[in-house]
């Protein structure tokens, strides 16, 4: 899946980046990697939606001590200018998480939300089912993501940000 490994790239690229692998480990459909050029590690799922005409979907989680990233992939998306900065309420199944959220234009599939870091947005995300995106004026592009088992996903990244080498 070559856009999960571009959402892997954008992701570290905010905080560092390197093409080698140097930690791995699986939670569920969730990858968590620290690669040796990185700074930080990654917290990664990508799927096929059957019911959104098999459709690709990527998200990709990190976070340091100042700032938590998140990249957002969807393949129905048609952005046309990369750089253009969108905004949109970012929620999930029960709980709002930030209202009016800058996220970055990365490519034509791809926007990239750097946030300052919040615990209680981490806390949020970690007890999240789906996370969804709600673009203003623009119903057509908002989307909800499915994030499974997203607790263990960011209890392994935790792990993996405190045992980094």
């Amino acid at each position: 899946m070559n856009r999960f490994l571009l959402a892997v790239l954008l992701a570290a690229g905010v905080l560092g980046a390197g093409p080698a692998l140097a930690q791995k480990s699986r939670v569920g459909d969730w990858t968590i990697e620290k690669r040796t050029q990185d700074t930080h590690c990654n917290a990664s799922r990508g799927y096929k939606d059957k019911d959104d005409e098999n459709r690709d979907y990527v998200i990709v989680i990190t976070y340091s001590e100042k700032t938590i990233v998140i990249v957002m992939i969807y393949d129905g998306w048609e952005w046309e200018t990369v750089g253009e900065i969108l905004r949109a309420d970012i929620g999930t199944d029960d709980a709002d998480i930030m209202k009016k959220a800058k996220w970055e234009v990365m490519d034509r599939t791809t926007v990239r939300g750097i946030f300052e870091y919040d615990q209680s947005m981490m806390d949020r995300l970690s007890k999240a089912k789906r996370l969804t995106l709600d673009f203003e004026d623009d119903d057509d592009d908002s989307i909800e993501m499915q994030i499974p088992r997203a607790g263990e996903a960011l209890a392994a990244l935790k792990f993996c940000e405190e045992n980094r080498k």
